[in-house]
């Protein structure tokens, strides 16, 4: 049973093991397998995964085999990419991965894509950059045609492919949902106009940019989700929230930081200076936080639900070297204490 009713709620883990608190990577990835089991005997409706590649900590840079794993370890609960770098990959291998996916989780598998944004990815990867729209589109239509239609063939700028015929296909019928993730205004719209869900940042703007481009494209956004990601942490009191995540927190937003500083796409050159980790509970930041006691974590929570259309609720809790048992007892938390208060108003 789900943990709210009427809201989708998920978690998200990046599998990133820094070097301040890293364990072997083999003891680390099953303490991370093992906490996906507990996300689904505590009642969260969906793991999500996350992509990115040679970053110090490795951030997760094979998602599709994670989410076979846990395809295989799990039930009930549904597993999502949020997101594949599409442009980085071929996208009727994805087709193929992701197909297989559906049917070891037997149906409850969605893909999540998107364009990319850090440079030495793509560099690393040999593919110009500045193409990863362009193939973003074009691999999303690749995917389409192989998951649905019988000797599929796509002539494009980036893809060229003759009488694709998958099998086995995936057990969701038509397809598995396929969602864009992204940040910048053309690449929200572009989700809206090819008919895909939206994963976006809680961002009341970008929702309604995506909103529109679907009313543009002939679409009702009744039809689609939106998922929104806030990162998360629950504790007994704000205190101890914020004494057992700060740490984490600023690991984390300081890498995303640089790399979004790096790609040049969401921020300006005059990126404010990140605080120390003591001084975040009271710092502005350009990620959604929701962290403290359950009342506190449910009253911010609440306050964007009001605010930004959410269909599906993404909780960044398994953050950059959180111990196990943090993370347990922060899910824990929130299932038992803060989801009960959880008002989406469609419920309402």
């Amino acid at each position: 049973m789900s943990i709210c009713r009427n809201l989708n709620v998920g978690l998200l883990f990046p599998f990133r093991n820094p070097p301040a608190w890293r364990k072997p990577f083999a003891d680390f990835y099953a303490d991370q397998l093992a906490q996906t089991r507990l996300a689904e005997e505590f009642g969260y409706d969906e793991v999500w995964l996350t992509e990115h590649h040679f970053a110090e900590d490795g951030y997760s840079p094979a998602i599709l085999p994670i989410a076979s794993a846990i395809a295989a370890v799990t039930k009930r609960i549904r597993i999502g990419t949020h997101l594949v770098l599409l442009p980085l990959h071929n996208a009727v291998r994805v087709a193929e991965d992701a197909a297989t996916i559906d049917i070891i989780s037997n149906g409850c598998f969605d893909l999540g894509v998107g364009q990319g944004y850090a440079p030495g990815e793509f560099a690393a990867y040999g593919v110009d950059r500045k193409t990863r729209a362009g193939r973003l589109e074009e691999g999303i239509e690749v995917i389409r045609g192989a998951w649905t239609k019988d000797d599929f063939s796509f002539d494009g700028k980036h893809y060229k492919v003759k009488n694709v015929r998958l099998m086995p296909r995936p057990v969701q019928a038509p397809h598995p949902p396929l969602w864009i993730g992204a940040g910048a205004p053309k690449a929200i719209e572009r989700a809206g106009r090819m008919g895909c869900n939206f994963m976006g940042l809680a961002n009341p703007a970008a929702q309604t940019t995506y909103d529109n481009a679907l009313r543009k494209a002939g679409r009702n956004p009744k039809d689609f989700s939106a998922a929104q990601l806030h990162f998360t942490y629950v504790g007994r009191t704000n205190d101890e929230a914020w004494a057992h995540s700060q740490e984490h927190l600023h690991y984390m937003i300081k890498w995303y930081t640089r790399w979004l500083s790096e790609a040049g796409d969401f921020l300006g050159a005059d990126m404010p200076q990140l605080p120390e980790p003591a001084k975040l509970r009271d710092s502005q930041l350009m990620f959604p936080l929701a962290v403290g006691s359950p009342d506190e974590v449910a009253s911010k929570l609440n306050a964007s639900l009001t605010k930004v259309r959410t269909t599906h609720l993404v909780l960044g809790m398994h953050l950059p070297g959180i111990s196990p048992e943090r993370s347990r007892s922060s899910m824990e938390l929130f299932a038992r204490e803060v989801a009960p208060q959880l008002k989406p108003p469609s419920a309402s």
